[in-house]
């Protein structure tokens, strides 16, 4: 069974992510990133560029999260962006005013029970599930993944102590349509679809215009305001910091 939770540690690179569950002898992520990176012609780049995430995604440079953030399960990690940006969008601030910070020392889970980080085990499934979806469509957006592509990063999955039904949810991720509409359906609340839009950032790069086009076009589809966008961009912002440049071995 997908346990869309766990799965979504591991694209974050959170406790119990792929470092945790590597198998023996397989190589490091940063590496493997780098690797991916150059086949899948720039797709990812976001903050995810550690983790699964740079695996499949392959996320080049990026950024990261930090601090705090990385103590945080996948879920909770973007349950809390969410609501840092929603409660400083709500409060009236002014985004340059929110209390972002520099890093995420500050960062703490969302409260509990509510659609940011939901009590039930299988609500967390879902939204663990929606979110994963929202990440691996994000990063498609700047062009799709080829048969070969897909081979390539099947092939580097296998190192990776996953499931079947972990491995068959992020295959057929990457083989469907880019399909915005269908993401912003999945959001049930507009906490969910604030959570949604985070998820997003954190597997795309917003210097590229074509990205930039996606985000702007998924805000629109989850009936986001334009100062909460922006609240989350900022609040995703001051939580990550680049990340290094690992070199490939020729």
């Amino acid at each position: 069974m997908l346990d869309a939770k766990r799965l979504l540690d591991q694209f974050i690179g959170t406790p119990g992510g792929p470092e945790a569950n590597r198998e023996p002898g397989a190589g490091g992520m940063g590496t493997l990133g780098n690797m991916l990176s150059g086949s899948l012609g720039g797709i990812g780049g976001g903050a995810v560029a550690g983790g699964l995430a740079a695996l499949v995604l392959g996320s080049k440079q990026g950024r990261k999260l930090a601090g705090s953030a990385l103590q945080l399960g996948g879920v909770a990690v973007v349950g809390a962006l969410a609501y840092r940006a929603y409660q400083n969008w709500q409060s009236g601030k002014n985004f340059n005013q929110s209390t972002v910070g520099s890093n995420s020392a500050g960062l703490l889970p969302p409260p509990s029970d509510t659609p940011f980080a939901p009590a039930r085990e299988s609500e967390q499934q879902i939204l663990g599930r929606h979110l994963l979806g929202a990440m691996i469509s994000a990063a498609k957006a700047d062009g799709h993944v080829d048969a070969k592509e897909q081979a390539t990063i099947f092939a580097e999955m296998d190192k990776l102590n996953l499931s079947a039904d972990d491995k068959a949810f992020v295959i057929d991720e990457l083989r469907k349509p880019l399909d915005v509409d269908a993401v912003a359906k999945a959001a049930r609340t507009p906490e969910e679809a604030a959570s949604i839009y985070a998820a997003s950032l954190l597997a795309i790069d917003v210097d590229n215009p074509s990205e930039r086009a996606y985000l702007g076009l998924l805000a629109a589809r989850l009936g986001l305001d334009s100062a909460l966008v922006t609240h989350l961009h900022a609040t995703v912002e001051g939580v990550t910091e680049p990340a290094a440049r690992t070199a490939v071995a020729g």
